[in-house]
């Protein structure tokens, strides 16, 4: 163990480099005391290993601006879904509430009874797969997005199991693989992985492997419930298991709906425009819709839905066949809504200039020529093409004034917006359903330099319009745009991170961007690792937790670069957290079990403490507030793993910045009497886990640290009294806990050391 009188470091906080964090590192000798002192700096190197160069300057600062946009947006994603300012017109935001097992995890039997509220087993397919299911234990439905096979694994499960079955969810994205290897199934649990999009290529499971998996889950009474596309019965491996699913008959669907409603009798008419609008219909969800509108609002209501006026006007726009000067502006629109109409202007000149070069080279226009206007006099000037779109996009396109920067409402701008968010994606669905290379191999161009050179909002909006059009034309996406923008410049790198990000408000879209990103993962070259560490930030890192942290933890122990950008990502998806107490703790307990799970001399070991203190000394996304500090007034539970995350830092070469961490976060309390409490625990955890002379240090120095004068503030040390008066008993010798609910992050042997790896 180490010398008390070594076990802390200076006192006061330790000077920052230019990105606000002290990266370099230090090695550790066995008991833990860095080997010459403190201020000794050297490179951290696994074992057999020769010294890495530290990453060239202009990539860290490029890597750099590229997390500070990234913490802009996560701002505005906070501010929408958090803060108290009126966000209804604003375009931000990671979307909604997703549908049970879209997030793997454990379905609790309410959420069950929510989704299938109104549910109809569709005939014959239901029966089928219900045989197959109890016959082999696994079944995949398979077909067509939309038609309710989320809702029909369940409806299965339960069927099986009852209706208080335990129900989980897997990853899309190699849990099969996983499933077949693993000995951990559990008896009479019902399994469910929804738009299975199949494993990377070194794990795809083969014919025999799921024969197996498919007599274990005999064996243990459970079974595993498969959603994917039509694809999957292509793959031989899966072939005998599949099931061609089909939407439940609408009518039948609507009208178990209104029994289970209170009853509205429409009036005659209404009813049977009603019928015939919903013998159209072959999604579920609008046919349920239909039905709660008809009880709640009236038959007119009911009948808005199924009308979808603005479906109907977009298309009978694109029937007119618009000509260039109308359908060029219309498909910058929208992959631009909402930014600065003075901006939007320039960028759609940029486009016109693209369509025209495309032009220049002999092949059909974009659009058919307006024959009937003919030239216009006196120029483009005198065309007032802000008064078109009067004409050009009635009903679809209006203009809203939006705040500056800083939310400043005295600098507000004019911006042009659809109508109806909706009315974004028809568009996009009009432009692929309609138009060929001539259209889009200069909007694709367009599109790159815009993720090259527009500003964070430009390239915000050309994310979110990339992920709309992801959803009627994935592999052009990820081919054209996303592979290209992944290894290119910062801008291009964040751009395509958000898009990836963006793809998750679609649900079936979620696992092919998880997909895509475990992809660039995996021996893709550094700038597709720290776009993927960016991408695993914001909703995707939400939805798919446990995986995003070991795709993170892999990611810090490769080359220094990519090491650090997985560690911003980690404190990212911390600071994401805040208003998240559940995903909060899954993180701080996902880095405790690292941490004790590695050998104490370890190359993962360092790495994991460097991982540590970065959370630690993270702040806010909205202030310089400490986040351990938010952390610990909002969310209850945190207490005991912070206590065990700084016992083990500063048991470290890494002890003086943890040190400061702590004074910090105690100066940012000192005024809140309702966090004692919290204080109190965090210092039992602290004890808990640190010998008697490693305590009477810290007490000792820690005393010492809070006489520096950015944290010589009234109140702060009698929060400290508070901290270090816990447990006057000495801890037992052995007192550190490790979470069970945590299996070993994978530990990546060929990729060890080298910045470009």
């Amino acid at each position: 163990m180490a010398d008390p009188d070594q076990d802390i470091g200076p006192a006061v906080p330790p000077v920052p480099t230019a990105d606000g964090y002290d990266e370099t590192p230090v090695p550790e000798a066995p008991d833990g005391v860095p080997e010459a002192g403190d201020g000794a700096r050297a490179p951290d190197v696994g074992p057999g290993t020769a010294s890495e160069p530290r990453p060239e300057p202009d990539e860290r600062e490029e890597d750099d601006r590229g997390y500070d946009d990234l913490r802009r947006v996560h701002q505005l994603v906070n501010n929408n879904f958090y803060g108290v300012v009126d966000a209804s017109g604003a375009a931000f935001g990671f979307g909604g509430t997703s549908s049970p097992g879209l997030a793997p995890g454990s379905i609790e039997p309410e959420e069950t009874d929510r989704a299938l509220r109104f549910y109809v087993p569709p005939r014959p397919c239901f029966d089928e797969a219900l045989r197959k299911l109890r016959e082999d234990a696994l079944v995949v439905l398979i077909g067509q997005e939309n038609r309710g096979r989320g809702a029909g694994s369940l409806a299965l499960l339960r069927e099986i199991l009852g209706e208080g079955a335990k129900l989980r969810s897997l990853s899309p994205a190699n849990a099969l693989a996983e499933l077949a290897a693993s000995r951990d199934l559990k008896p009479g649990q019902g399994y469910v992985i929804l738009d299975y999009v199949g494993e990377l290529a070194q794990q795809a499971v083969q014919a025999y492997e799921i024969r197996r998996l498919s007599e274990r889950l005999r064996r243990k009474g459970s079974y595993l419930v498969i959603t994917a596309g039509d694809t999957t019965r292509r793959r031989l491996a899966l072939r005998d298991h599949c099931v061609l699913w089909q939407a439940p008959d609408p009518v039948e669907l609507f009208a178990h709906c209104r029994e289970k409603l209170p009853y509205v009798e429409p009036a005659p008419d209404a009813e049977r425009e009603l019928l015939a609008r919903i013998g159209e219909r072959q999604r579920p969800a609008d046919v349920v819709a239909a039905a709660v509108a008809l009880s709640e609002q009236g038959a007119e209501k009911a009948l808005e839905t199924l009308r979808d006026r603005c479906r109907d006007l977009v298309r009978e726009l694109f029937r007119k066949r618009p000509s260039a000067d109308d359908l060029i502006p219309l498909a910058a629109l929208a992959f631009l809504e909402g930014i600065p109409e003075r901006t939007f202007e320039k960028e759609c000149a940029a486009l016109t200039g693209h369509v025209r070069d495309w032009e220049r080279t002999g092949e059909a226009p974009a659009a058919e020529p307006d024959e009937e206007a003919g030239p216009v006099p006196g120029g483009a000037v005198a065309q007032q093409s802000r008064a078109r779109w009067k004409e050009r996009a009635v009903g679809l396109v209006t203009t809203e004034y939006r705040p500056g920067p800083g939310g400043d409402e005295g600098r507000s701008e004019r911006c042009l917006v659809f109508t109806e968010p909706r009315v974004r994606e028809f568009v996009i669905a009009e432009l692929h359903d309609l138009y060929g290379y001539e259209l889009w191999y200069p909007l694709r161009r367009w599109l790159a330099d815009l993720a090259l050179a527009g500003d964070l909002d430009t390239r915000m909006e050309v994310a979110r319009g990339v992920a709309i059009l992801g959803r009627h034309a994935l592999v052009e996406v990820d081919e054209y745009m996303l592979k290209a923008w992944s290894d290119g410049l910062t801008n291009q790198r964040v751009t395509a991170a958000l898009t990836l990000q963006f793809m998750c408000d679609v649900e079936h879209l979620a696992p092919q961007a998880l997909t895509i990103v475990l992809g660039w993962t995996e021996r893709s070259g550094p700038n597709r690792a720290v776009t993927a560490a960016m991408a695993l930030t914001g909703r995707l890192g939400s939805l798919y937790r446990l995986q995003a942290l070991n795709s993170l933890w892999a990611l810090t122990l490769r080359g220094e670069r990519i090491a650090f950008s997985a560690r911003r990502s980690l404190a990212l998806l911390l600071q994401n957290a805040e208003h998240d107490p559940r995903s909060a703790v899954i993180i701080l307990r996902f880095v405790r079990t690292v941490l004790a799970q590695e050998a104490p001399r370890s190359r993962e070991r360092s790495v994991a403490l460097r991982t540590a203190v970065h959370l630690l000394e993270a702040t806010r996304l909205e202030t310089a507030e400490p986040v351990t500090a938010a952390l610990l007034r909002t969310v209850p539970d945190s207490a005991r793993h912070l206590g065990v995350l700084w016992a083990d830092v500063l048991h470290s070469a890494n002890r003086s910045r943890a040190v400061s961490a702590l004074c910090r976060t105690l100066v940012q309390l000192r005024d809140d009497p309702s966090v004692t409490g919290a204080v109190r625990e965090l210092g039992e955890s602290m004890r808990g886990a640190m010998s008697r002379h490693q305590w009477a240090a810290l007490s000792h120095r820690l005393t010492v640290a809070l006489k520096h004068p950015d944290f010589a503030i009234p109140g702060t040390r009698q929060l400290a009294r508070v901290l270090l008066g816990s447990l006057r008993g000495r801890p037992p010798a052995d007192s550190r806990h490790v979470p069970a609910s945590f299996t070993r992050p994978p530990t990546r042997t060929t990729a060890r050391g080298g910045r470009s790896k």
